[in-house]
């Protein structure tokens, strides 16, 4: 879910043409979650193949990847390595709440409610192993570079848009400005619009460009006190302090040099080390051994994993392969002089 900083952040909707030969490091996890809730049957049921087995996150990684690629953006996918000791708590929680989604879900299919069946569909999506694999693959096939990240993927996107490897960081998270991503693209992996949450209204969505240092100037902090509002309402890795939004922890950590002075302004005493939480941000595990190099997609393997093994639609693949192939970086297409600056 990631820290909640949308209502302070300074956002640029940009078109496409902003983004033309930019090299953007998506997180995959997020990217894979967003394709499983969103590429849906009208019950919410996810797409499968004969024996079963879900494919909506093959069809986001395909095709939406693919738009990605005509619309002149280079996407490298960033995947998660072990998780965090310090998000053990995020993770149970979160399984907690899709068990409760899933049996939501199946009480609503009971009913015939297909919107509510849809929104609790969506709340249950669990992303496996196998899921995560079978995209490698795909991804491999399609001449699409992915990395491997000791642990956060955000932090790792972060470290290689920080080292200037790639131009930003993709994610609907806000973590990347946390970890030091100079730059965060939103929402370029989302298609045209979106539901509003509750509602039966649809909105238009474009991608978002957010700027570290531009944040850190409208808000009159530094980095670090930026991590300290986003511990103060809550991250990933630490429960919120009951009571502080926003606005009121952004006013907090102007007025201290310590997050220990606020927790006692506060009078809250956290059951978490926040130091460990502070220096995850400042300091995230991350490797420098990643290729990211664009190669040719090999259209026999991708028909072998959509066709073959997943039951995809051979003539609407071919047509995909197709413009794959004339659209994607390995194939010479121009970048722009200023695409790293």
């Amino acid at each position: 879910m990631g820290v909640q900083l949308g209502d302070l952040v300074v956002k640029h909707e940009l078109d496409y043409d902003a983004l033309k030969a930019r090299t953007i490091a998506l997180d995959g996890y997020n990217t894979l979650y967003q394709f499983l809730s969103a590429i849906r049957q009208p019950d919410g049921t996810p797409l499968m193949d004969r024996q079963g087995r879900i494919t909506s996150h093959l069809s986001g990684i395909f095709y939406r990847t693919i738009r990605m690629i005509e619309r002149g953006v280079r996407p490298v996918y960033v995947f998660d390595g072990k998780p965090p000791e310090l998000k053990e708590k995020t993770l149970e929680k979160r399984k907690e709440i899709r068990e409760q989604a899933r049996q939501k879900w199946e009480k609503a299919l009971a009913e015939g409610n297909l919107s509510e069946a849809r929104k609790y569909s969506q709340a249950a999506t669990r992303l496996t192993k196998d899921m995560v694999d079978d995209a490698k693959r795909l991804l491999d096939a399609m001449g699409i570079p992915y990395v491997q990240a000791p642990s956060e993927g955000e932090a790792q996107a972060a470290y290689m848009a920080a080292k200037g490897d790639v131009w930003a960081s993709g994610s609907q998270d806000y973590d990347s400005l946390l970890f030091g991503a100079p730059r965060l693209v939103r929402n370029l992996a989302i298609e045209g619009r979106r539901k509003l949450p509750g509602k039966d209204v649809y909105v238009p969505v474009h991608p978002e460009l957010i700027v570290l240092d531009e944040v850190l100037e409208h808000l009159g902090i530094d980095r670090r006190k930026l991590i300290w509002l986003a511990i103060l309402i809550g991250t990933d890795f630490n429960e919120k302090v009951p009571g502080v939004g926003p606005k009121r922890a952004l006013a907090l950590v102007k007025e201290h040099d310590s997050l220990e002075s606020i927790f006692k302004v506060l009078n809250y005493e956290p059951d978490y080390d926040w130091n460990a939480v502070e220096q995850l941000f400042l300091n995230p595990p991350a490797t420098n051994e990643y290729d990211i190099h664009f190669r040719k997609p090999d259209p026999s393997r991708i028909r072998a994993i959509l066709v073959d093994e997943h039951d995809f639609s051979p003539e609407r693949v071919e047509r995909a392969i197709q413009r794959l192939s004339e659209n994607h970086p390995a194939a010479g297409a121009q970048t722009s002089l200023d695409a790293w600056f």
